[in-house]
């Protein structure tokens, strides 16, 4: 369930209701996308099916990001079109809305419920404690500006993710910590010995466009068909 046309530039959404829309979009104009501000659903899907090839859920505030997608009456399309197959990347906050279970949510806070993890919000501190990092990822087709093709980003106030279920693999580990994780597709067919692509749902904990490395938004729009 496609937007693209054969030949054409992907159309990558960026959610664009709080958080750092700029960066995702100018990350994915520099790969050549057709980037769309997502505040309606029109922006999601028309009479004429899906408007999406790819999207981006951006960092920010997760617990002001769910109030404006339910005020908005844009939750259940954004979710309907995610489990209809439209490939997605959430980072920091983008992660904590796709995320089955947030541990310590604010009040009246929920998520979308489409990655099979558990987060824990703002894990890392304090947005002073912040940093920059290169994280290894382990995904075919994730290849970073960082050294031995990591992928380099900024975590910021960053949530962790606590537990995985039947339904999600790790991609990112650092330092202990599970910092991005995927969906299974149990009908994808993958090498042995080769690393799994990503799944159609990615939820990271840091912040790639902030470093300039275009290597999961690479991934996600290679998703597009």
């Amino acid at each position: 369930m496609t937007a693209v046309a054969s030949g054409s530039a992907p159309t990558a959404g960026v959610l664009a209701l709080q958080g750092g829309v700029a960066e995702h979009a100018r990350v994915l104009e520099g790969l050549g996308a057709r980037v769309v501000l997502v505040r309606r659903e029109e922006n999601l899907v028309g009479p004429d099916g899906p408007r999406l090839d790819a999207l981006v859920l951006p960092g920010g505030e997760s617990s002001t990001q769910d109030r404006l997608l339910r005020l908005l009456d844009l939750f259940e399309p954004l979710r309907s079109a995610i489990a209809d197959g439209l490939p997605v990347l959430g980072t920091c906050a983008g992660l904590i809305l796709l995320a089955r279970e947030v541990l310590d949510p604010a009040p009246g806070q929920g998520s979308l419920e489409l990655l099979d993890v558990a987060v824990r919000r703002n894990a890392f501190g304090a947005q002073l404690v912040s940093a920059e990092a290169q994280f290894a990822a382990d995904a075919a087709g994730v290849e970073g500006l960082g050294e031995g093709g990591a992928v380099r980003g900024a975590l910021i106030r960053a949530p962790e993710i606590s537990a995985l279920g039947p339904g999600a693999r790790t991609v990112v580990t650092h330092e202990g910590h599970v910092l991005g994780a995927t969906s299974i597709d149990p009908d994808a067919a993958v090498d042995p010995g080769s690393a799994a692509p990503l799944g159609r749902v990615t939820g990271i904990s840091f912040h790639p466009e902030l470093s300039d490395d275009p290597a999961f938004h690479r991934a996600l729009l290679a998703q597009a068909r």
